[in-house]
C-alpha cells in the first residue's frame, strides 16, 4: 500500500494519533520529535513511519515506540507492529505531500467569504485535564453543567479571571464534551479579536448578512477575552444583537473576560447588563495546594517522576499564572527526556533562573508581621516579644510560617526579626503550622488568605 494519503481512513487514524500524542507529550516535544514523522504505508499488519534522521528514528522508537503501537492498535486492532524507517528524500518525480493536519490544525467550521469562523480547539484542554481545587470549582461545575447539557443553561455563562487561571481551558473543555457527545450540535468558538476580524471582513466585502446568519444559527457561541472589544463600538453592536438572537432561541453562550461584566471599562451598559445575565464565575488565584496538584498531574502525564521537594518550590515560587508553573515543569522534563538528566533541585533552580528571577517574591519579613498583626488583632510589637500566651504565640508562629515561604531569608535571619529567636524556634513555628493546616480548617483559611494577598 503506498502513501498514507491514499487511504482517507487511514490517514484519519494517523491524525487522530497525532492529536493524541500532541496532548500526552506537550508542544515543544511534539514539535521537536514527533511532528517530522510521515505516515509511509500500511500493510496488513505493520504500519511504517518516516523519519528524517538517523537520530530522530533511534528517539522516536526509544520513546514512544510502544506508545505508538498501543494507539495503533487501539484503531485497528490487526496492527501488530509500527515501524519508523529513515526517510532521507523523496524522489523528485512524487514530490512529498505534507502529511494529513491534526484535527485540531484543521479548520472544519463554516467560513464567510473563504475564511474559516471557528477557532482552532487544543486537544490537551479537556475536563479530563483541568485539575479543581476552590480557587475554579465553581467555574469548572458550570462549564461541566453547561457542556453536558443539551439546552441553554446559565445564558450566559461568564467567566472571569486574570491570565492563565484556566478561562480557555474551560472553554475548549467545553467545546471537546459536546462535539463528542452530540455531534450534531454546531459548536463555535472564538476570541473576542477574531470576531472582530470576521465582523469587519464581512463588511468589506459586503457580506455581513451571511456573518450574521453564520453567528446566529449555532447552538453553542463561545467568545473569549470579551474585553478586546471595549470601546469598539460597531462590534459592540454587532454582538449585542447576535447575543440578543441566541437568548431568544435557547442557545448557549460562554464568554470569557479578565473582570466581571461591572468592571468592562468601554463596554455598554446594556451589553455589560446582558453579560451578566447569567452565572458569573469568577476563577479566584491560584492556591499553593492547587498549583502543587497541578505539577502533580503534569508530571504523571508525562509519566516522569519528580522529586516533590521540586514541584513544592516551583508550586511556592512561580505563582503567577498557571501557564508558566505548567511551563517550568515542562523545560525540566525536557531536560530529563532530551539530554537525559535527573531532575534534582539543582537542575531546577539553574535551568529556570530567570523564570524563578521573574517570580521571585519581593515580601519582607516586616510586611508579613504587619499582616498578621492586623488580621489576628494582635500588636505589632508582639511579633518580637517575649509573651507566650496562644492569642499571640499563634500568630507569631503563623507570620514566621509565611516568612519561611515568602521570603528568601534564611531561618537564622527569619528568627532575628522575630526577637532575636533561634532558627530552631522558626522550624518549630512551620511545623506547628504545617501540622495545623491539616487539621484546623479555620487557621488554614486564615494561612491562605494571607499568603494570597502576599502572591496578588
Amino acid at each position: 500500500m503506498g502513501g498514507g494519503s491514499a487511504d482517507p481512513r487511514l490517514a484519519g487514524q494517523w491524525v487522530r494519533i497525532r492529536g493524541v500524542l500532541r496532548a500526552e507529550a506537550g508542544d515543544a516535544a511534539f514539535r521537536s520529535w514527533l511532528k517530522k514523522l510521515t505516515l509511509i504505508e500500511r500493510d496488513d499488519r505493520c504500519v511504517r513511519l518516516g523519519a528524517p534522521t538517523k537520530f530522530m528514528r533511534d528517539w522516536v522508537v526509544t520513546h514512544y515506540g510502544e506508545r505508538l503501537g498501543a494507539l495503533w492498535r487501539e484503531e485497528d486492532p490487526r496492527v501488530e507492529t509500527v515501524d519508523v524507517v529513515i526517510q532521507l528524500e523523496v524522489p523528485a518525480a512524487t514530490p512529498p505531500r505534507a502529511a494529513p493536519a491534526p484535527a485540531e490544525e484543521r479548520a472544519d467550521e463554516p467560513s464567510i467569504a473563504g475564511v474559516a469562523i471557528g477557532a482552532a480547539l487544543d486537544p490537551r484542554f479537556t475536563f479530563e485535564n483541568f485539575v479543581v481545587g476552590k480557587p475554579n470549582e465553581l467555574a469548572f461545575a458550570a462549564a461541566r453543567r453547561v457542556a453536558e447539557s443539551p439546552t441553554a443553561q446559565y445564558n450566559p455563562l461568564f467567566l472571569y479571571g486574570s491570565v492563565g487561571l484556566g478561562k480557555t481551558h474551560l472553554m475548549h473543555a467545553i467545546a471537546w464534551h459536546i462535539r463528542a457527545q452530540t455531534p450534531q450540535r454546531k459548536v463555535v468558538y472564538l476570541s473576542a479579536e477574531q470576531f472582530m476580524f470576521h465582523f469587519i471582513r464581512a463588511i468589506r466585502y459586503k457580506n455581513t448578512m451571511a456573518f450574521k446568519d453564520e453567528v446566529r444559527s449555532v447552538d453553542v457561541l463561545m467568545i473569549d477575552d470579551v474585553q478586546f472589544i471595549n470601546g469598539k463600538e460597531s462590534t459592540q453592536e454587532e454582538f449585542f444583537h447576535t447575543f440578543n438572537a441566541l437568548v431568544d432561541s435557547n442557545r448557549q453562550i460562554v464568554v470569557s473576560a479578565d473582570k466581571s461584566p461591572h468592571d468592562l471599562e468601554g463596554m455598554e451598559e446594556r451589553l455589560r447588563s446582558r453579560l451578566g445575565w447569567g452565572l458569573v464565575a469568577d476563577i479566584h488565584a491560584t492556591s499553593f495546594e492547587l498549583r502543587l496538584s497541578i505539577l502533580q498531574t503534569k508530571a504523571e502525564q508525562h509519566g516522569i517522576r519528580v522529586p516533590e521537594e521540586v514541584l513544592k518550590f516551583l508550586a511556592q515560587r512561580i505563582t503567577s499564572n498557571v501557564r508558566e508553573l505548567e511551563g517550568a515543569l515542562t523545560r525540566l522534563i525536557a531536560e530529563a527526556v532530551l539530554i537525559g538528566r535527573d531532575i534534582t533541585m539543582e537542575l531546577c533552580q539553574t535551568k529556570l533562573r530567570d523564570l524563578l528571577k521573574a517570580n521571585e517574591r519581593r515580601v519582607t519579613i516586616e510586611e508579613i508581621q504587619k499582616k498578621v498583626a492586623e488580621h489576628f488583632n494582635i500588636r505589632l510589637s508582639d511579633m518580637g516579644s517575649v509573651r507566650r500566651s496562644r492569642a499571640v504565640a499563634r500568630p507569631r508562629q503563623v507570620a514566621m510560617y509565611l516568612a519561611k515561604h515568602l521570603t528568601t531569608r534564611s531561618l537564622p535571619e527569619i528568627g532575628r526579626k522575630f526577637g532575636g529567636r533561634d532558627h530552631t524556634t522558626v522550624i518549630h513555628a512551620v511545623r506547628k503550622i504545617e501540622d495545623l493546616i491539616r487539621t484546623d480548617a479555620s487557621l488554614a483559611e486564615d494561612v491562605e488568605l494571607l499568603r494570597r494577598g502576599f502572591e496578588q
